[in-house]
C-alpha cells in the first residue's frame, strides 16, 4: 500500500471536510447529512456502511389522542379511562418519535427520555388485546403479541425475548427501519412474576423479567442468531454472493412493549395495603361489591410485593386498568354494528348461503347466558356456538336460506331447528321476519354511519348524502362489513373521482368537477371498484375532453360542473353545454 493510500481520511473526516466546503460554497443551506446522524441509521450495518431504505425518513405520526379515542368508541364498549390512558400515552409516544426525527438536533439534546411503556390489568375477556389490536391497526404500526409463559431467561430452554422483536421485523416484512417505530404487545405478563415458594433460580418468571429489561428501555438486537437455522443459512448464503458479513440490528429504542395480565390476587394485595392506611371505622366495612376499585389504586410497591422487580416495574410507568363487563355491556357489545362478534358469525353463514339475522330480545338473551360463563366477552361466542352449531351443520344440505335467530331459538335450539326443518309455513314464517328485521337493520345502518361516521367521512372530502348513506348501508348489510371499512372504501372511490377530475383539469386547461349527485351516480355503478370508477371517469372525460378544450379558450369560463345527466350521456351534455356556451348573443 502506498503511503498515500495510508493517509486517506475515515468517513466521518471525509464528510467534515466535503460538508464545510459546500457550507463555504453555498452557504448553510447546503449540508452533508451522514448516514450515522439519522437515529434509526443503527437499524442495520453491513461492511458496506449502507441503512436500508426507507424508514427513518419516511416516518410521519400525527394522530391526535381524542381522534384515537373516537375510533375506539367505534368498537369497544365502556372502558373509557383505559381507553383515554392508552390512546394519550400512545399517541404522545408516537408523535415524540415525529418531533424528533423532524428536528434531529434538538431531540438529542434529551438524553433522559423515558419511554411509556404500559401496564394493562383486568380480568380475562374484557378486551385487552382487542384494544392494543385496533390501536395497532388504526395507526398502522408493525404489532406482534406474545405470552410471556412462553420465554425463559437467555441461555436457557425456552423462547428468548428478543425473539419478539425479530418477529416484529417478520411482521414488517423484513423491514427493520419500520419495525423500529413497532408495538410489542405481551399477554399473560402476571405469570412471569416470582414465586414466593421457589428456591434456586427461576428462569421462567424473574429470569424472564431481567431479559426484558433492556429491550424495554434500549438496545440492539441481532437479527442472525445461533439458534435460528433460518437466519444462519441467509448469512452463510449472503457470504457466498458478496463475500461480506453483514449485520443486521434492530434498536428497541422507539418501540413500545405493552405488557397485560389479569393479576389474580394483586387486589388482595392492594386492599391489605389501603385497609391498613385506613384508621377507625372505615377500616372494618369495605364492601365486596366495592372490591373492583382497588385495583385502579395500584402503586409499585403492590407490584414489587405481588413478585415482579423493581427495575422492571420502574419500565412500566403507564398503568392502565379494564373494568369487569356487566351483562347490559355484553348487550352493547351484540347490537354494535361493528361487532366482530355477530358479524362473524353472518358470514360463517353466508358462506354457504344462508342469511342471518337476530331479534334484540334474542341478543339479550345472549348477553344473559354469557355473563353466567363467567369468562368475559369470550362467553358471547362460546354462547353463540352452542346456539347455532347444529344450524350451520344442517341448513346448508337445505333449501332453507333466512335464518332469524329469536329467543326460543336461544333458549331452545334443538327443538327449533327440528320444527323449522319438519314445517314449511314455519320457514316462511322466518322468511318474512328475517325481511323485517333486514330493513331496520338497513335504516339503523344509515343512521349509525351519519351518527358515527360522518365527521370521518366530511374531514376526508366525502358528504354525507342521503343517496352516499343509502350506499353505504347497503354494502355494509350485503358483504357483512363493519361500517368503518365501508366509509374507507367509500373515501378511496371518491378521492378517485377527484383526481381524474384533477387529470383532466390540467389536461383541458380548465377546472373540471363533478357534481355531488353526478358524484352519487358514479358511486352506483357496478362493481363499486377503484377500476370501474377509474374506467367511467376515463370514458365520460374522453368523450368530453374536445369540448372541455374548446370552453378552456372561452374568455370569461373558469369552470365546468359535470352533472349526473352529464355521467349518464357524456357526449350529448358536453355539445348541449359548448352550444350555450358559445351561441351568439
Amino acid at each position: 500500500m502506498s503511503e498515500h493510500e495510508t493517509n486517506l481520511p475515515d468517513q466521518k473526516a471525509l464528510e467534515k471536510e466535503i460538508g464545510e466546503y459546500l457550507t463555504k460554497k453555498y452557504g448553510q443551506k447546503v449540508k452533508i447529512i451522514s448516514s450515522g446522524l439519522l437515529p434509526m441509521a443503527q437499524g442495520e450495518e453491513s461492511e458496506a456502511g449502507q441503512p436500508s431504505a426507507g424508514g427513518a425518513a419516511d416516518f410521519h405520526f400525527d394522530t391526535n389522542p381524542e381522534e384515537l379515542i373516537a375510533y375506539l368508541d367505534e368498537y369497544v364498549v365502556r372502558q373509557d379511562e383505559a381507553k383515554a390512558i392508552l390512546s394519550t400515552k400512545i399517541c404522545t409516544h408516537f408523535n415524540r418519535i415525529s418531533y424528533a426525527l423532524a428536528r434531529p438536533r434538538k431531540a438529542r439534546r434529551n438524553m433522559g427520555q423515558i419511554k411509556s411503556n404500559v401496564l394493562l390489568m383486568g380480568p380475562t375477556g374484557v378486551g385487552k388485546t382487542f384494544l392494543i389490536k385496533l390501536i395497532a391497526r388504526h395507526l398502522g404500526v408493525p404489532f406482534i403479541k406474545g405470552d410471556a409463559t412462553k420465554f425463559s431467561e437467555t441461555g436457557y430452554v425456552g423462547g428468548d425475548v428478543e425473539d419478539l422483536v425479530r418477529d416484529l421485523v417478520r411482521e414488517a416484512d423484513g423491514d427493520i427501519e419500520r419495525a423500529q417505530y413497532g408495538i410489542i404487545y405481551l399477554d399473560e405478563t402476571d405469570k412471569i412474576a416470582a414465586s414466593p415458594f421457589r428456591i434456586g433460580a427461576d428462569v421462567s418468571r424473574t429470569g424472564v423479567q431481567r431479559a426484558l429489561l433492556k429491550p424495554m428501555e434500549e438496545t440492539e438486537v441481532e437479527l442472525k442468531v445461533a439458534h435460528d437455522p433460518v437466519s444462519q443459512i441467509e448469512a452463510i448464503e449472503q457470504y457466498r454472493a458478496t463475500g461480506k458479513r453483514e449485520r443486521r440490528l434492530v434498536n428497541t429504542k422507539n418501540i413500545l412493549f405493552i405488557m397485560s395480565g389479569a393479576f389474580a390476587g394483586l387486589e388482595d394485595i392492594i386492599k391489605k395495603r389501603v385497609q391498613q392506611q385506613s384508621m377507625g371505622f372505615e377500616s372494618s366495612v369495605t364492601s365486596v361489591k366495592t372490591t373492583g376499585r382497588f385495583l385502579k389504586q395500584v402503586k409499585a410497591e403492590d407490584l414489587v410485593e405481588f413478585g415482579f422487580e423493581s427495575e422492571f416495574v420502574g419500565r412500566l410507568p403507564v398503568i392502565a386498568v379494564l373494568d369487569e363487563l356487566s351483562e347490559d355491556d355484553f348487550y352493547e357489545i351484540l347490537a354494535n354494528p361493528n361487532s366482530s362478534i355477530v358479524v362473524a358469525k353472518k358470514q360463517d353463514f353466508r358462506v354457504y348461503g344462508v342469511s342471518l339475522q337476530f331479534e334484540d330480545v334474542a341478543l339479550r338473551e345472549i348477553a344473559k347466558l354469557a355473563k353466567l360463563e363467567r369468562t368475559g366477552a369470550r362467553g358471547l361466542v362460546s354462547v353463540m356456538e352452542k346456539i347455532l352449531l347444529h344450524y350451520e351443520k344442517k341448513l346448508p344440505s337445505t333449501s332453507i336460506r333466512h335464518l332469524v335467530v329469536d329467543v326460543e331459538m336461544v333458549r331452545s335450539s334443538a327443538i327449533v331447528l327440528e320444527r323449522l326443518l319438519a314445517d314449511a309455513e314455519v320457514q316462511a314464517e322466518h322468511r318474512a321476519r328475517f325481511e323485517a328485521l333486514q330493513a331496520a337493520e338497513y335504516e339503523h345502518l344509515i343512521g349509525f354511519i351519519l351518527k358515527r361516521m360522518g365527521n370521518y367521512l366530511e374531514d376526508h372530502q366525502v358528504l354525507t348524502t342521503p343517496k352516499r348513506l343509502q350506499l353505504m348501508a347497503k354494502e355494509s348489510q350485503d358483504q357483512d362489513v363493519d361500517p368503518r371499512e365501508v366509509c374507507d372504501t367509500f373515501i378511496l372511490l371518491v378521492q378517485t373521482i377527484h383526481a381524474c377530475e384533477a387529470e383532466i383539469s390540467e389536461k383541458c386547461g380548465i377546472m373540471v368537477t363533478f357534481s355531488e349527485e353526478a358524484v352519487d351516480r358514479l358511486l352506483t355503478r357496478e362493481p363499486r371498484t377503484l377500476e370501474t370508477i377509474q374506467s367511467s371517469c376515463a370514458q365520460i372525460l374522453q368523450a368530453m375532453e374536445y369540448g372541455l378544450r374548446l370552453m378552456g379558450q372561452k374568455k370569461g369560463v373558469a369552470q365546468v360542473v359535470i352533472s349526473k345527466e352529464g355521467v349518464d350521456a357524456p357526449e350529448r351534455y358536453i355539445n348541449t353545454l359548448v352550444g350555450e356556451t358559445f351561441k351568439v348573443e
